[in-house]
């Protein structure tokens, strides 16, 4: 295995059209291969995967320099850089994570329901595979390994589409993934890999290839998934943005706030759980304002504050309406000043994005309330947002995290990428 050579990707390839037909129609092929794989062959394949990538580990960080070296020359942001980094400790981090999806129980034919009618029928509800997923991402080359390892965990045939910025970074993870693939006997086409930069795909994507998708993940900015949302002809799982609010209650606990907050902004500026806009309690803005805001200046995050932020500290700088709707995916934060929970859940309403909001307070009631109330995919309480993460749900990785209505909400994990089928058992029965 140590001797495999990195997926190879192309400038460009003529007939795209064609290309990507194919893809779909033998990932179409594979997906009712691995609907009836067993949990054991899946298995192996993903800790194959994984062996294979510690061992590639150089290989994966040489071709991730090539792509930083095109990023930086592109005046790609800080925010972005970030994304597209790997280094060793996020490359065994991958690896364990493609082990420790291997270790979560397989979510295909799981009993969901059993009942039985008056008339002797016998109905069972079972989970089973989507079918073909398409994952169109951008700068993230880990999302190769975790939507891979979590389709096919899953009984699901992937093409994985990633961003012309981690072209060589993601071909060469998907190398090691096709690797684990061949150990197990499973044909490379279940996790495919758009191996050109061309936009073309992307439309050939959205199309369906045919009828041969099943559902599209994107994982990218607010114009990818804007452009998603708008033209597929498939189902989508997706967030448009990550408004992530944290409300500093009345009861909060100010050690405890600061410490939410803090890691809240700035573990990771450029992640979709990343807080953009701090509420604080009027009640308690006397005591607990000015050392939330001083915090966040003194290590290099921006403050933007309304009208009752701006004298907790000179640093601020006056916040425009369009703050308030603005995901920063940087070291920026909005605050503002709230008459109470019920301006918070109003504002919270009004400009977030049903992502993810956290309410700090010793309030058990008031928790309870903002838990209930706010419609958001994840509501928190006394944590860090930066825990919207499939992995920190124990979900062992993520696809993306969706935030609609309809079938998977959150992060979307193994058991959102199944759907299920009724199976009635009878015995000559027949309907009046």
């Amino acid at each position: 295995m140590g001797n495999l050579d990195c997926i190879e990707t192309n400038d460009s390839v003529p007939d795209t059209s064609g290309m990507m037909a194919a893809m779909g129609r033998a990932a179409r092929k594979c997906a009712h291969e691995l609907s009836l794989a067993s949990p054991e062959t899946k298995n192996l394949a993903l800790r194959s995967a994984a062996a294979v990538i510690r061992v590639r580990r150089a290989d994966i960080l040489a071709a991730n320099a090539r792509d930083m070296v095109t990023a930086k020359a592109s005046g790609a942001t800080g925010a972005f850089l970030d994304r597209l980094a790997l280094d060793a400790p996020r490359i065994e981090a991958m690896a364990s994570g493609l082990a420790a999806i291997a270790a979560l129980p397989d979510p295909v034919g799981r009993l969901l329901a059993r009942y039985e009618r008056p008339n002797g029928l016998v109905i069972e509800r079972v989970a089973t595979p989507l079918g073909v997923i398409g994952v169109i991402y951008e700068s993230r080359p880990a999302v190769t390994a975790d939507a891979g390892a979590l389709c096919l965990k899953a009984g699901n045939a992937v093409i994985l589409r990633g961003g012309s910025e981690s072209l060589r970074s993601s071909g060469c993870i998907h190398g090691c993934l096709v690797a684990g693939l061949r150990v197990a006997g499973i044909s490379p086409d279940a996790i495919a890999f758009v191996p050109v930069p061309d936009r073309e795909v992307v439309g050939e994507m959205l199309s369906g290839l045919g009828g041969n998708l099943d559902v599209i993940v994107p994982r990218g900015g607010k114009s990818l998934v804007a452009r998603v949302q708008a033209e597929a002809r498939v189902p989508v799982f997706a967030h448009l943005e990550g408004i992530v609010h944290v409300f500093v209650d009345r009861d909060a606990d100010l050690n405890k706030a600061e410490a939410i907050v803090y890691n809240a902004k700035m573990r990771r500026t450029g992640i979709c759980g990343a807080a953009e806009t701090l509420l604080v309690d009027r009640a308690c803005a006397a005591t607990h304002l000015a050392p939330l805001v001083e915090m966040l200046l003194d290590v290099g995050c921006a403050v933007r504050g309304d009208a009752a932020t701006l004298a907790a500290d000179p640093r601020l700088t006056p916040a425009s309406e369009t703050d308030w709707a603005t995901e920063y995916l940087d070291a920026i934060i909005s605050v503002r000043v709230v008459e109470g929970l019920d301006q918070a859940i109003a504002h919270i309403e009004t400009f977030g994005s049903h992502h993810t909001d956290c309410i700090v307070t010793e309030n058990q009631a008031a928790a309870e309330r903002f838990l209930k109330e706010v419609d958001s995919a994840i509501v928190m309480h006394n944590a860090s947002t930066q825990f919207a993460d499939g992995g920190e749900f124990g979900f062992g990785a993520e696809i993306g995290i969706a935030t609609g209505r309809m079938h998977a909400r959150g992060p979307v994990g193994l058991e959102q990428l199944t759907s299920f089928k009724y199976r009635v058992r009878g015995n000559g029965q027949i309907r009046p």
